[in-house]
C-alpha cells in the first residue's frame, strides 16, 4: 500500500504544481479576485495534503496499526478530492452551489488528521509497553 500511497501522493503533487501554473500563466486575469483567492486556497491544500499522502507512504512499513495509517491516508485523499476539487470548479465555473460540498471535503480531511493522531498516539502506547 505504501506504493499506492507514493504513486498517488507524487501525482497529485504533480497535478497541484500543474494546476498552480495554469492559473499563473493562463486564466490569472480571467478571473475574479475573489474566484482567483478561491483557486489559491484550492491550490495550497492539494499541494498540502499530496505531500501528506507522501507521509502517509513513508509511515506505513513502521506503523504498529497499518490499517489506521491506510484508512487516515484513504480519508485524506477522498477529503482532498472533495475540498480541492470543489473549490477549483467553484473558482473556474463560478457555480456558487459547489459551495456547499467543499465543507464536507474539509471535516473528511480534519477525520483523516484526527485518524492519524490516533494511530500516533496508539503508536506511543505501544512503544512505552515494549
Amino acid at each position: 500500500m505504501s506504493g499506492l500511497f507514493i504513486l498517488i501522493g507524487a501525482i497529485s503533487a504533480l497535478t497541484s504544481i500543474a494546476l498552480g501554473a495554469f492559473a499563473a500563466h493562463a486564466i490569472e486575469d480571467q478571473l475574479t479576485v475573489a474566484n482567483l483567492a478561491i483557486y489559491a486556497t484550492a491550490n495550497d491544500y492539494h499541494m498540502m495534503h499530496s505531500l501528506a499522502l507522501l507521509l502517509i507512504a513513508l509511515l506505513l512499513p513502521h506503523a504498529t496499526s497499518p490499517a489506521l495509517i491506510t484508512r487516515a491516508g484513504l480519508t485524506l485523499l477522498v477529503g482532498m478530492l472533495i475540498f480541492s476539487g470543489s473549490l477549483y470548479l467553484l473558482a473556474l465555473l463560478d457555480l456558487r452551489w459547489l459551495g456547499a460540498i467543499t465543507p464536507i471535503g474539509g471535516v473528511l480531511l480534519m477525520i483523516g488528521w484526527a485518524i492519524l493522531a490516533f494511530a500516533g498516539w496508539q503508536q506511543l502506547r505501544q512503544d512505552r509497553d515494549d
